[in-house]
C-alpha cells in the first residue's frame, strides 16, 4: 500500500492496519482506540523533539508550537499528502456526506496509524514513522510564525511594511444548510489579482486566501514595495 511507504513503515498485522483506517461508521472494529493512543505517541514525540531543539524556549511557547503541528488541520493536510481517502473505510452515510476528505476523519486516520504503529512495533518505530510523515515540517520550524494562523500572519506581513490590510469577500455559497462551501476573494496589497480561497466555512475559505496570498508575496523580488505597474494597491 503506497499508504505504508509513505508513512515509513510496512505493517505485520494486516488487521490492525485495517482498523486504523476504519471509521466508527463502517464496522464495530474501528479506529478510535488506535487514535486513542496514536495521539498520545504524536503528543509525545513533538514535545521531545521541542524540547530538544529549542533549550531555552518556555513551557507556554513549546506547548504553543506543539499544539500548532498537531492540530487537525495540520494532521488533515498530511493526511491529503500522503492520499489517505483513498483507504479510508467509511460507513455509507459518511462517504454520502463527504466524509472521505472531512478534515476530522482524516486527522483521526492518520493518528490511529501512528498509534496502530505503536502498537505493532512500539515507541521508537512510531517516531521515525512521525518523523517521516512530518518531514520538513518538523526540519524547518519557526518559533516566531507556528502557531499563527495565516490571516495573522499575512496581517503582520502587510502592517511591517505599511500596506494596506487584505479584504475579504464570500462571492459564492453553495451545498445544503448542513454541508455549505464557502467561496472567498481577497484584495491583497502587491498582488494584481484577487486570491481565492474556498472551505466548508468562511473562516477557512479565508485562511486559505491568505496562505496563498504569503506564497505569492514570498515569490515577489527583494525589496518590492509597490504592485507591478507601479500603481497604490488598491487603487
Amino acid at each position: 500500500m503506497n499508504t505504508e511507504r509513505l508513512l515509513g513503515y510496512s505493517f505485520k498485522t494486516p488487521a490492525l492496519l485495517r482498523q486504523a483506517l476504519t471509521h466508527r461508521s463502517a464496522a464495530a472494529a474501528h479506529n478510535e482506540r488506535l487514535e486513542f493512543i496514536g495521539d498520545s505517541v504524536l503528543n509525545c514525540v513533538v514535545a521531545q523533539l521541542l524540547y530538544q531543539r529549542f533549550p531555552a524556549m518556555p513551557e507556554g511557547d513549546l506547548s504553543r508550537i506543539r499544539a500548532a503541528l498537531v492540530n487537525r488541520d495540520t494532521l488533515a493536510q498530511l493526511a491529503r499528502r500522503l492520499d489517505l481517502s483513498r483507504y479510508l473505510r467509511l460507513g455509507e452515510g459518511e462517504l454520502k456526506s463527504g466524509g472521505m476528505q472531512r478534515a476530522s476523519i482524516l486527522a483521526d486516520a492518520l493518528e490511529a496509524l501512528f498509534g496502530a504503529v505503536f502498537i505493532e512495533a512500539g515507541f521508537t518505530a512510531a517516531r521515525d514513522s512521525v518523523f517521516t510523515v512530518y518531514g520538513d515540517l518538523l526540519h524547518d520550524i519557526d518559533p516566531e510564525q507556528l502557531g499563527k494562523d495565516a490571516k495573522t500572519r499575512l496581517q503582520e506581513w502587510l502592517q511591517a511594511r505599511r500596506l494596506p490590510l487584505p479584504e475579504y469577500t464570500v462571492f459564492e455559497i453553495s451545498g445544503e444548510a448542513h454541508a455549505q462551501h464557502f467561496m472567498v476573494k481577497g484584495k491583497v496589497a502587491l498582488l494584481d489579482d484577487a486570491v481565492h480561497g474556498e472551505g466548508s466555512n468562511r473562516r477557512l475559505a479565508e485562511q486559505q486566501v491568505a496562505e496563498k496570498a504569503l506564497r505569492l508575496l514570498a515569490a515577489l523580488p527583494p525589496g518590492t514595495t509597490k504592485r507591478r505597474g507601479g500603481k497604490h494597491p488598491h487603487d
